[in-house]
């Protein structure tokens, strides 16, 4: 037996049968696999609980009605057994033979154009049903597709050129912003480093000796303008003040230094004798 055919028949009915659900089909595949390993042998001796377990039913009377329903439509032919220990039996149809090969001439002929084959396919019908369309199959020509391709590649290339425009503007808005922040930093810098007169200047007000000034200039010119070494200055006038407000304290260090350097004797001293 050709199993091929019989499935292929089976679905053909089914197609048509409207009465059938998805549990119909359901469970004649799982009967069709019994059959299948009864070597296509009628007939065939069925275990509920393996039959359920196959075809995925979970209920006992949604199978039993499903079963009465393919013995009443013709698909199988179910006998009960209400022996416990005993299986039902089920005989299943061979549907291979109502595949009948159609004669000469209804067969298309090999000659007839492609067209016409087209025309007679309905977009609405199912591979499976024998009524024959009448509407003609929507089939896209090869203009549109090309059409279609060139315009999308012009909408790419289109892209492209904004994505570039788009990135040049904000590259130079970049550029820009860049330079104003530099010549704005550099007016800064400008402004944060005195000249020597202003310096000698702002020390003479606050009464301070131009020597003074010229010692804050000369420091800070030499680390670059720099307050610890690390930190840029940011007000020069401040660290004058504090540059003022120390200066006494070095003063006072220095003439300690002079003073110990005074008691240095040159001769030598004998401690011998009595003060």
């Amino acid at each position: 037996m050709n199993y091929i055919k019989h499935l292929t028949g089976f679905f053909e009915k089914v197609a048509i049968d409207k009465t059938l659900n998805p549990t119909h089909v359901s469970l004649y595949i799982a009967l069709f696999q019994f059959w299948n390993c009864n070597r296509f042998k009628n007939p065939i001796s069925i275990n509920r609980d393996e039959v359920m377990r196959i075809s995925k039913i979970s209920s006992k009377a949604t199978y039993h009605k499903c079963l009465k329903n393919l013995h009443s439509l013709g698909y199988i032919n179910y006998e009960p057994s209400y022996n416990p220990f005993k299986g039902s039996h089920v005989i299943l149809f061979n549907f291979s033979e109502d595949l009948k090969p159609l004669s000469k001439s209804e067969r298309k002929p090999k000659n007839e154009p492609l067209i016409e084959l087209v025309s007679e396919q309905a977009l609405n019908k199912s591979c499976t049903s024998n009524e024959t369309g009448t509407e003609q199959a929507v089939v896209p020509s090869i203009n549109y597709i090309n059409n279609t391709n060139i315009l999308n590649d012009k909408n790419v290339s289109n892209l492209e050129k904004l994505t570039k425009n788009f990135e040049e503007i904000n590259n130079s808005d970049l550029k820009n912003e860049n330079s104003k922040e530099e010549k704005s930093s550099a007016k800064k810098e400008e402004k944060l480093k005195p000249e020597i007169e202003e310096v000698k200047t702002y020390f003479q007000e606050n009464n301070f000796p131009e020597q003074e000034a010229q010692k804050f200039y000369n420091y800070f010119k030499s680390v670059g303008w720099l307050v610890g070494g690390k930190t840029p200055m940011v007000d020069w006038q401040a660290a004058a003040q504090n540059w003022m407000i120390n200066a006494p304290k070095f003063i006072s260090n220095a003439e300690q230094t002079n003073r110990a350097k005074q008691l240095n004797t040159t001769t030598d001293k004998d401690y011998s004798e009595p003060l």
